[in-house]
């Protein structure tokens, strides 16, 4: 887009980082949204439009993925400066030899990074949009402490010294200045903090690789320091290695430092084995402090590492408990051994399918994205099972957002004979047993597999469950509520046509002892197939059609509606006889209702109230077991 087309509102107020993630450009692709630095995320009522696709010129993006190769292959360069920082303080002969090189091409990398800090746009933390401009960009870098202890800790001193005097310097000075490259170990730590944050790694173990990693750096810092202590003192032989080995400054540098990574672990570890130990006052006193800085080291990798553990098997410890509990209260009551078993199969069953259950996993997305994981689940199951096929897909994809999916281990009661019908269900996967009870005893109906449906005969007429339905295996399932389908249904009558077609074509299908232990399903059979014969050929169709219209919308109305009359005032209750309510289904209106309860209390009402005495005036606002008071 050219200039003149831009906004005249600065760039740094308008531009967002977040297109910039799905397009590729000269700035770079992010393909692992998780990875995302939570920094880079904008402002609330950030406005993200096209016209913020592309970074102006000689930019480079925070989050552009060659520039985050880039800062990985610096954390590289880190470790061996970490490394070579406290080495070359110890033994300087390494400085000035075959170190010398690499340190060079060390800080070469580090300079050409500095360069590139001048063009990496950063995020204004107050409105959390990329900032582009290349003045607020160098002035924000050279004002803070970066810009100086990034060029302090990159500049090759003794290089320096070397081609201004001519001479090769091996004074303490430049070692200690070599330890201004500590300064890059940033780096490193906010390396560590994006992998912890990035699920294509196991926190487990980079937690356990960064813990290794800071002993390894105060092992060799601890031992490289020591040796440096030895070889500064006056008399070399009152020192910790003097007294093991004579002469050991015109000893192997390798000699030197495995003798002060021995010192440095037996000591961290607190071995101490005594065959190293300090000698002059000065060892003693740097041997106390670091005993001390052990002490805090230790509890802190101990800390780390149990919390680690305890992570990984905090849900086995609920689970125990939870079981220790169930068996506990199962002993306490005396309930019998298969209840019992039941009880922990459910218990078990939960705690291994936790992260499948979709109530807890799709708690906190949003509908849109709930309802498109379980059209990719469940879509096909609802479309295969009998009642929903033919139907359209605007009802299959509105249903399949108001589904709960279960799992249910063997032998466990799904639906209960003479429940009252609220949900149901169809199987994904497994099998179920159909069964009723007749005299006490148990007897074998069917057999339910995948794709099939069950519960929905009491759901629909509205009738107790006529069976009790058992897994036969680990069996999960849908669960549909009989509120959500029914609105569902009642706007969508051509739906509500095919649902009610195929519920017939299935009752029609059931065996004759499903339909014996279902009376009322028998006789609407029986009135159905009268009815069919007795039409005519001529209007067939028309009296079809409004046969099922009717027979569907009796079919999926709400119950009606029971309350509970007095015949007298809330505030006047008789003290003997006539006290006791009526329960009555609610009728249509008013008039009727004062004439049910005229024949009731034996006198006609004008007034009705609530207990709380408001005057009803539209039954519409009654709810099931509400008690009215007619007087």
């Amino acid at each position: 887009m050219s200039e003149t087309t831009r906004s005249p509102m600065p760039l740094s107020e308008t531009r967002s980082p977040m297109p910039l993630l799905f397009r590729r450009h000269s700035s770079g692709e992010i393909r692992n949204l998780a990875s995302l630095s939570s920094s880079l995320l904008p402002a609330f009522g950030t406005v993200m439009g096209e016209s913020s696709v592309r970074l102006k010129r000689f930019l480079i993006a925070p989050y552009d993925r060659r520039y985050r190769l880039w800062q990985a292959f610096l954390v590289v360069l880190v470790v061996y400066s970490a490394w070579s920082s406290p080495f070359e303080l110890a033994f300087s002969k390494a400085s000035t030899g075959a170190l010398l090189p690499v340190d060079l091409v060390v800080d070469a990398f580090f300079a050409i990074d500095i360069i590139l800090t001048f063009f990496v746009a950063y995020l204004d933390k107050s409105t959390y949009l990329l900032v582009e401009e290349h003045k607020k960009i160098a002035f924000r870098y050279v004002t803070h402490l970066w810009f100086p202890m990034d060029v302090a800790s990159t500049l090759p001193f003794q290089t320096i010294y070397r081609v201004v005097t001519g001479k090769t310097s091996r004074g303490q000075v430049f070692g200690f200045l070599n330890l201004l490259r500590l300064w890059r170990l940033r780096r490193v730590s906010k390396f560590f903090s994006r992998l912890e944050k990035d699920t294509r790694f196991s926190y487990f173990w980079t937690r356990y690789f960064k813990l290794i990693c800071v002993t390894l750096f105060a092992v060799h810092s601890a031992g490289c320091f020591y040796y440096w202590m030895a070889t500064r003192y006056h008399n070399s032989e009152s020192t910790w290695m003097g007294a093991n080995i004579p002469g050991f400054k015109s000893k192997s540098i390798w000699l030197g430092y495995t003798y002060s990574m021995y010192w440095s672990i037996v000591t961290l570890s607190t071995v101490g084995y005594g065959d190293l130990h300090a000698v002059n006052i000065e060892e003693k006193i740097f041997t106390i402090f670091y005993m001390l800085f052990n002490i805090g080291l230790t509890a802190y990798l101990i800390g780390n590492m149990t919390n680690l553990i305890v992570h990984t098997a905090v849900r086995t410890f609920f689970m125990r408990d939870a079981i220790n509990e169930i068996l506990r209260y199962a002993k306490k009551n005396r309930l019998p051994e298969g209840l019992r078993e039941q009880m922990l199969a459910h218990l078990t069953l939960k705690f291994k399918t936790a992260e499948l259950q979709q109530e807890q996993v799709l708690e906190d997305l949003p509908k849109a994205i709930r309802s498109s994981i379980l059209q990719q689940l469940f879509r096909t199951t609802l479309e295969k099972s009998h009642l929903f096929k033919g139907v359209s897909d605007d009802f299959i994809v509105q249903l399949v957002s108001e589904i709960k999916a279960e799992y249910f281990p063997p032998k466990v009661d799904i639906v209960i004979q003479n429940e009252i019908p609220t949900d149901f269900y169809i199987i994904v996967s497994g099998a179920v047993d159909v069964v009723t009870y007749k005299n006490g005893m148990e007897q074998f109906l069917s057999k339910l597999g995948s794709q099939q449906m069950f519960g929905e005969i009491g759901v629909i007429f509205n009738i107790p469950q006529p069976f009790t339905v058992r897994t036969k295996r680990l069996s999960q399932v849908v669960r549909i509520s009989h509120h959500h389908f029914k609105q569902l249904v009642q706007p969508l009558h051509e739906d509500g046509k095919i649902i009610h077609t195929n519920f017939i074509q299935h009752l029609k299908g059931l065996k004759n002892e499903e339909l014996a232990e279902m009376p009322l399903v028998s006789e609407f059979l029986d009135d159905l197939i009268s009815e069919e014969a007795s039409m005519n050929e001529a209007g067939a169709q028309d009296q079809q059609e409004n046969e099922i219209s009717t027979t569907t919308s009796s079919l999926l109305k709400t119950p009606p509606t029971r309350v509970i009359i007095h015949g007298y005032q809330p505030d006047r209750r008789p003290k003997s006889g006539g006290n006791a309510g009526k329960l009555i289904h609610l009728p249509d209106s008013i008039e009727n209702l004062l004439s049910i309860a005229e024949s009731k209390f034996g006198r006609r009402g004008t007034t009705i109230v609530m207990v709380d005495g408001s005057q009803v005036e539209d039954l519409a606002a009654l709810r099931e077991d509400d008690h009215l008071y007619i007087f």
